[in-house]
């Protein structure tokens, strides 16, 4: 845990979120600015900053959110329909909060762009 990093407060209960999920590895909860009827955020409980960083987290630790996607789409509704997962990495990414997070998002027709 990183002592000021907002999902790590989140995950230890030091900050409410609305939880859809959690594992040993990972927790999800709502966005608070969704983006789609479903914008769930996955992100593994051990603190990495992104994606560049998923070699100090252990491959059952990062498979475990991928696992969790599957699950949480198919509890959300959004499973056969389709979803999309997705991860900011870095500045040019816009990635807002220093820790991996997946973004779910589903539940209307998403746009073929990325942006």
């Amino acid at each position: 845990m990183s002592d000021n990093c907002l999902f790590c407060k989140i995950i230890a209960g030091e900050i409410p979120s609305q939880k859809v999920w959690e594992d040993a590895y990972c927790y999800a909860f709502r966005d608070i600015n969704p983006q789609a009827p479903v914008h769930v955020l996955i992100v593994p409980k051990r603190h990495v900053t992104g994606l560049n960083d998923t070699g100090a987290l252990p491959d059952q630790e990062l498979s475990a959110c991928l696992h969790a996607a599957r699950q949480i789409a198919a509890q959300e509704g959004v499973g056969e329909s389709g979803y999309r997962l997705l991860s900011n990495c870095g500045p040019h990414a816009c990635q807002s909060v220093q820790h991996l997070h997946f973004h779910l998002l589903g539940g209307k027709q998403l746009s073929e762009r990325m942006d």
